[in-house]
């Protein structure tokens, strides 16, 4: 997979609203682990959105990751014009930021925010327009990423289009890694 979309929970839903955290530590630890995987595994594109959440926390992780590889390129791809135009200042801000950090970004409608099937055009684009996805969704848990999955698994119907869907129990096994690592470099201290 060459262009991976990668897509999931928003910050709300997972109850993250400071990237201080420790919720958001193990989020972003594990993003980086399935980023990372994905470079190694071919991918030279990061597509996602604008979504406050697992969308712009991968999109920070990829920029970080340039460094590291600097073959990937990271791009954000929101469903119209003046997305999150209606955030508080805050919010509004750090998507600008991001939005001028990234290789690409654009809309995929020219036009602002007038009925659901703009966002079931941007599902259609970012389908075309990668090769796979990576979603942090549980199936149990329903949040606004349902949309995405089925619209994932009504495309596989018909494509051959690799989904990884990231769980809760998967998440939890992150959350394990990462206090294992966090206290050996406090211990080692």
């Amino acid at each position: 997979m060459q262009r991976v979309w990668i897509t999931g929970y928003r910050a709300y839903e997972l109850g993250v609203f400071s990237e201080k955290e420790p919720k958001f530590l193990v989020l972003q630890y594990a993003l980086k682990k399935l980023i990372t995987q994905a470079i190694d595994d071919g991918t030279t594109w990061l597509i996602t959105g604008g979504q406050m959440g697992v969308e712009q926390w991968a999109a920070q992780v990829g920029i970080t990751l340039k460094s590291d590889y600097p073959e990937l390129q990271v791009a954000m791809m929101t469903p119209f014009t003046h997305f999150g135009s209606k955030w508080k200042p805050d919010n509004q801000a750090k998507l600008a930021t991001l939005l001028s950090q990234v290789d690409f970004q654009a809309s995929v409608s020219n036009h602002d925010y007038s009925s659901p099937q703009q966002l079931r055009n941007y599902q259609e684009f970012m389908l075309t327009h990668t090769d796979g996805a990576i979603l942090v969704y549980d199936v149990d848990n329903e949040g606004k990423s349902r949309y995405d999955y089925n619209a994932i698994v009504n495309w596989q119907d018909q494509h051959d289009y690799p989904l990884q869907l990231i769980d809760f129990d998967q998440l939890q096994e992150f959350s394990y890694e990462f206090a294992e690592i966090s206290n050996k470099g406090f211990n080692s201290n």
